[in-house]
């Protein structure tokens, strides 16, 4: 299984960014994808999770106002949209699907390397 996050970087307080996750073994767009982020030294967090249809479902209300799911199911791939960022938000994000066109908990296991976002200035 091969899941690629991307677009992560150095940003500052109040700055944006758009991460992408993408597959090359699977068509990501049959699947719900869930984004998950884990800050050194703590557990995982589930973000959100954007089902086959579109549908989210956040798993952290607190971030439901700067974070955004969107897929493009042409381009099979699944994007989170994250603004207003804080240095609360430093992690390593991950997306990770359940294997199912819906969203459901427990979190799936990750399955890509992750991509850093850093938020300092």
């Amino acid at each position: 299984v091969q899941i690629v996050e991307s677009g992560g970087g150095l940003v500052q307080p109040g700055g944006s960014l758009r991460l992408s996750c993408a597959a090359s073994d699977f068509t990501l767009s049959n699947y719900a994808v869930n984004w998950i982020r884990q800050a050194p030294g703590k557990e995982r967090e589930g973000i959100a999770c954007i089902a086959t249809g579109g549908g989210v479902t956040y798993y952290t209300d607190s971030l439901k106002g700067r974070f955004t799911l969107s897929r493009d199911n042409a381009k099979k791939e699944v994007y989170l949209q994250m603004t207003s960022l804080k240095a609360e938000d430093t992690a390593t994000y991950f997306c990770a699907t359940p294997w199912a066109p819906y969203c459901a908990e427990p979190l799936p296991p990750t399955q890509g390397g992750g991509t850093l976002v850093s938020v300092s200035s």
